[in-house]
């Protein structure tokens, strides 16, 4: 399924290729189409998670009062549900495209030959054998290092990846000592780091929730299981960012490009949408 959509991919990063001729240019450019074409489900996921957001109080009256029967409280919490016109799996679906698409753009940009430019494989294989003797780390990402070696002289295998003086086919690890290769992963932290800030802030609690909570707190009441469930995703949230950077750094340079970009028009969508959401409600 991955190679699928990275073949789909590497036809329209090519395309745009074709007439930028800069992996760098060419990767912004499809970032912003890709983000155009989910756009609409963009929208729908942020007005559900403020929409969500605000029945977590009729879910945790429903969850309190049916604590000693689970039929019952399923029964009303599919009812509010319904009511409310939504469904608890509502965001599943936006996770389960953005996760595909992150594992498609991954084996695009491992092997822009194959699916951005679709080299011959039996052209790749004795390039490959060719440079053979490199290091296994070198050879890990072997259409990278065939363009290296090979696309100085033979221009069905190169890509112009030199993008404001980076080398988008370098990989961090590899160049660990080249101070550049750390400029666009540290980027991609930095507005990871401030586009979960916004996703929290927009699924913050209520001030009526705050207050019903410290009221049941004065009384005695402990922290219900949901609550510590809540506060380990707020955690794992904060900790995403670091989770993927370790991917980009063992990943060519174009994937950390692609994910900073989309991270930056992450954070202009969350800023245009919060705000014509907000509108609509008071309205």
């Amino acid at each position: 399924m991955f190679n699928f959509f990275a073949n789909i991919f590497g036809y329209l990063l090519n395309f745009i290729y074709s007439f930028v001729n800069n992996y760098g240019i060419a990767i912004i450019i499809f970032t912003v189409i890709l983000k155009l074409i989910m756009l609409p489900i963009s929208i729908k996921q942020q007005k559900t998670m403020k929409k969500s957001a605000k029945l977590q109080i009729k879910v945790k009256e429903i969850q309190e009062k049916y604590s000693n029967d689970q039929v019952r409280q399923s029964q009303e919490m599919m009812d509010l549900y319904k009511k409310e016109n939504m469904s608890p799996f509502s965001g599943c679906l936006s996770s389960i495209i953005q996760f595909i698409i992150i594992l498609s753009v991954f084996y695009l940009v491992s092997k822009p030959l194959t699916y951005m430019k679709h080299v011959d494989p039996t052209v790749l294989d004795n390039y490959a054998t060719e440079i053979a003797e490199s290091s296994q780390d070198a050879m890990r990402y072997r259409e990278i290092s065939i363009i290296k070696e090979k696309g100085s002289v033979d221009e069905s295998v190169n890509l112009n990846m030199n993008f404001l003086g980076l080398d988008l086919s370098d990989v961090p690890t590899q160049n660990y000592k080249e101070w550049k290769v750390y400029v666009i992963p540290g980027l991609y932290v930095i507005t990871s780091i401030f586009s979960t800030s916004l996703t929290m802030n927009a699924n913050k609690k209520s001030k009526e929730e705050k207050e019903v909570e410290k009221e049941k707190v004065e009384q005695g009441d402990k922290p219900k299981e949901a609550d510590a469930m809540e506060e380990m995703n707020k955690q794992m949230k904060f900790m995403m960012p670091f989770m993927t950077v370790s991917i980009a750094l063992i990943a060519p340079l174009g994937l950390a490009l692609y994910w900073f970009v989309s991270n930056l028009l992450m954070i202009c969508e969350r800023l245009v949408i919060n705000k014509v959401v907000k509108d609509e409600e008071e309205e």
